[in-house]
């Protein structure tokens, strides 16, 4: 089967909520030696996308996004295992979770999954988590970045707010900050004065690179 045909299939199966047919498409992807890491980018994830859309135009509910999340899951739990462990003469230590107040966490477990493919140690706090917790685990593992999703426009505050708190313990620049989610813009990050904002979990292994000034 042809990649782009064999990617659009896993997209729609996500679409369609088809959880068995996302595991079966996404081992004929692995058989036919596809890269692991561009299969959840280029299907499972733009599946997703779609799945978004549709929910923001209310054909779907969060019943079907559930769902569709669900068979996303499947797809990257089988991929997971065939993606490429890179390595870095530097070790990147990486505290990441989803802001206290929102349980939405699939946009932080696929940054997880390619920070972890990309080599860093993660901490993967999970998510509703309180602002303190992510700094504390930060100063206790002296992580590199602190990297925060939402999809929830009513916990965006706490992005400010954990900026605020390192800045009154004096230790602002010992973190880099790395913002994410549905609501969450450039202009937003400019403002709250974080270092970094993507809009997709393989663009943030990239930033993180960069400003790590790793090749």
């Amino acid at each position: 089967m042809d990649k782009n045909e064999l990617y659009g299939k896993i997209a729609d199966a996500v679409v369609e909520m088809e959880d068995e047919e996302v595991v079966e498409l996404c081992q004929i992807a692995i058989d036919e030696g596809f890269d692991a890491a561009e299969v959840i980018k280029e299907a499972l994830i733009k599946g997703m996308d779609k799945v978004s859309e549709l929910y923001e135009t209310g054909e779907y509910f969060l019943p079907e996004v559930l769902t569709a999340s669900f068979a996303l899951n499947e797809g990257v739990d089988l991929l997971k295992p065939h993606m490429k462990q890179e390595t870095t003469s530097e070790k990147v230590k990486v505290v990441i979770g989803v802001v206290e107040g929102d349980t939405h966490d699939i946009g932080k477990n696929l940054v997880k999954i390619m920070c972890e493919s990309a080599g860093f140690e993660v901490h993967d706090l999970g998510r509703d988590v309180p602002i303190d917790e992510f700094i504390r685990v930060a100063k206790e593992v002296e992580a590199d970045f602190i990297c925060m999703s939402t999809l929830m426009t009513t916990t965006m505050a706490g992005m400010k707010l954990l900026i605020e708190k390192l800045k009154e313990e004096g230790i602002r620049d010992k973190f880099m900050v790395m913002i994410g989610g549905g609501p969450i813009s450039q202009k937003f990050c400019d403002e709250i004065g974080a270092d970094a904002y993507t809009t997709d979990a393989a663009a943030a292994v990239r930033k993180m690179k960069e400003l790590k000034g790793i090749a």
